[in-house]
């Protein structure tokens, strides 16, 4: 449990490291205006009909099987948009991203970290493995989240199965999208991003659920993805350096 409130602890850290580095502030500027712009779109679109579709879901429900089904399926929404918001977040501002996670690892690691040198064939080589992470991380949201979806037709008891199997889907995805920057200089395979989440149970369940709270709440999920991407990179290199003291000491 205390590793637990551990992870939560991430996002907070980042938060107040961020506002003590003014120098880092324009890696972060640039994406906050386009997640602006994003989820100016996605809220003033998709909300709207998302709240629609949901009135006329529960219509014909009885009484207070209505108000469980709405509060279980708005907080679906809100996860949904959230959710939408981080893939267009992390996509458009991930050569910023890259940068603040890489200084933020130099500093405070105390180590120097050498960029592969920026030919055609390095580009093509990342960006292939970027889109290749995105259709990693869409089949296992089928994989996992289609089945848990089909559970709303079982009357009550389904939905709420539902939502807890996408929440629990939702703290995965985010953190592979928060872990990554850190995890990818090291080239290291999905399945091993992975596994760099399940050796840190629980730690990294509560940093996933705060980040994926976090990037759910309108508004502020325009401020979060750059803190959460600086809480990724806090916890790997407590994680890292935890780890090299404990091989040490072996």
């Amino acid at each position: 449990m205390r590793r637990l409130f551990i992870g939560f602890s991430y996002p907070w850290r980042a938060l107040h490291l961020l506002i003590g580095q003014p120098r880092w502030w324009r890696y972060i500027a640039v994406p906050i205006g386009l997640n602006l712009l994003v989820g100016v779109v996605l809220y003033t679109t998709l909300m709207l009909a998302g709240f629609h579709a949901i009135d006329t879901l529960v219509t014909d429900w009885p009484g207070w099987i209505a108000w469980v089904l709405r509060g279980v399926l708005v907080v679906a929404l809100f996860i949904g948009l959230g959710y939408l918001l981080v893939r267009f977040g992390v996509v458009l501002g991930s050569p910023f991203y890259s940068r603040l996670s890489e200084l933020l690892e130099e500093q405070l690691r105390s180590v120097t970290l050498t960029a592969p040198q920026a030919t055609p064939a390095q580009l093509v080589r990342d960006l292939g493995r970027a889109l290749l992470f995105e259709v990693k991380k869409f089949l296992l949201m089928v994989t996992i989240g289609l089945p848990g979806l089909l559970l709303n037709v079982l009357p009550g008891i389904g939905s709420v199965l539902a939502t807890m199997i996408g929440i629990a889907l939702g703290v995965t995805i985010a953190c592979l999208d928060f872990f990554d920057p850190p995890l990818e200089r090291r080239r290291l395979t999905f399945r091993a991003k992975l596994g760099f989440i399940r050796r840190h149970l629980p730690a990294s369940a509560g940093f996933g659920l705060i980040c994926l709270g976090l990037v759910s709440i309108p508004l502020l999920n325009l401020l979060a993805v750059p803190i959460c991407i600086t809480a990724g990179t806090l916890f790997y290199c407590d994680v890292a350096t935890t780890e090299s003291a404990t091989s040490e000491h072996d």
